[in-house]
């Protein structure tokens, strides 16, 4: 007794559907294609080849055998035939469809669009819309919000990073505030703009060590953190922060509140400098490296090179150094220079008649911050 193999032929097979044509929606697979082209071929069955419908894979291509199909089916006439079936939407009620799907397509090549203050849970002033349609008139986003205490700074800042997210403009958030702020920009982020962020503290970095190992940058966990101008100063949370943007990062928003924090000293009589202006001072040009400095104070880059060659720990301590010239003149925020940062390493140690032991906090502050310590 001999064993045969039937190959169906074209409107004979399993699902017995008649063979599509071009243009047409089908369903087999349990997901939904488009019928892109047809080719007959006598004894083997119909070649078609599809292009997926379905939102989870949408245009990906599928070739297969019509009639050799499992309970395949044209979805075009009876989707036409089942239209109007339930009668018509009154106009008001199909207007606000019409908006909402206007909304939801906007693209980010019309700013004069938004999208962020209609998802929102708040109430709009017209001033808190303000800073967001300059955001998004700008090629790259970079803003200075000085508006009144109690006039919304917080509610005009998360607008844009929600409007940004919206537009797929950015990926990941980092807002920068102090300690006292967290728990509420966290709830204002949260509840209003239904935005989760996670704190980054020693908590969550115990938590993530925990889950995911020593090894795991903890930026790289989450696309949206807070974190608390204290922090900012702590070489364990920036060193790895720095190593994350990869000096920038493409996508990323910083949101610095309470900037004035930040504001370098002027020199004047009532200046001061805070905690975070002095873990960014620079203590000479003379620690710079920069082919474009026209007075000769600055190291050429190549001496940056030697001194890495000579020793590869060298470059943990250099870093581009962003400017004012960098933030005002270039879109890109693009560097030449770099800079070196000693973090809290002396620059030397001198016999200076006291121990570091026997000194008040106020005057190791200033040993630091001229470089110079006692020897022990």
């Amino acid at each position: 007794m001999t064993a045969t193999t039937r190959i169906p032929t074209a409107g004979t097979g399993v699902g017995c559907a008649p063979t599509p044509i071009p243009g047409q929606a089908v369903r087999i697979r349990t997901r939904t294609y488009l019928v892109e082209s047809v080719q007959p071929s006598p004894g083997t069955g119909t070649l078609i080849r599809l292009a997926c419908l379905d939102d989870d894979a949408q245009g990906q291509s599928l070739e297969a055998v019509w009639e050799l199909e499992l309970d395949p089916e044209i979805l075009d006439r009876k989707a036409w035939q089942s239209i109007g079936k339930r009668g018509f939407d009154n106009p008001p009620h199909f207007s606000a469809f019409i908006h909402t799907l206007r909304w939801n397509c906007v693209t980010a090549t019309d700013p004069r669009l938004f999208q962020a203050p209609f998802r929102a849970g708040i109430r709009l002033d017209a001033h808190q819309l303000e800073p967001l349609r300059k955001a998004l008139l700008l090629p790259r986003v970079n803003l200075f919000i000085a508006d009144d205490v109690g006039l919304g700074k917080t509610i005009e800042a998360a607008l844009i990073a929600s409007e940004l997210l919206l537009r797929r403009r950015v990926r990941e958030i980092l807002v920068a505030c102090p300690p006292s702020m967290v728990p509420q920009w966290k709830d204002e982020l949260e509840a209003r703009f239904g935005l989760t962020f996670e704190v980054l503290d020693r908590a969550y970095l115990e938590r993530i060590r925990q889950e995911r190992g020593y090894g795991v940058n903890r930026w790289t966990t989450f696309p949206r953190f807070l974190i608390s101008h204290k922090l900012l100063i702590d070489e364990t949370y920036t060193g790895p922060l720095r190593d994350w943007l990869d000096n920038p990062r493409p996508g990323s928003l910083l949101i610095l509140d309470e900037a004035h924090h930040a504001a370098p000293s002027s020199g004047a009589k009532y200046a001061i400098d805070s905690r975070i202006t002095r873990a960014n001072t620079i203590l000479g040009m003379g620690f710079t490296f920069d082919d474009t400095d026209k007075n000769g104070v600055a190291n050429p880059l190549a001496l940056m090179r030697e001194l890495i060659a000579k020793n590869p720990r060298n470059a943990d301590r250099i870093f581009p150094y962003l400017g004012g010239e960098e933030v005002s003149d270039d879109p890109q925020h693009s560097h030449d220079r770099y800079v070196i940062q000693f973090a809290d390493f002396p620059l030397r140690r001198v016999e200076m008649g006291c121990s570091w032991a026997s000194a008040d906090a106020k005057k190791r502050e200033a040993w630091l911050r001229a470089g110079v310590v006692p020897l022990d």
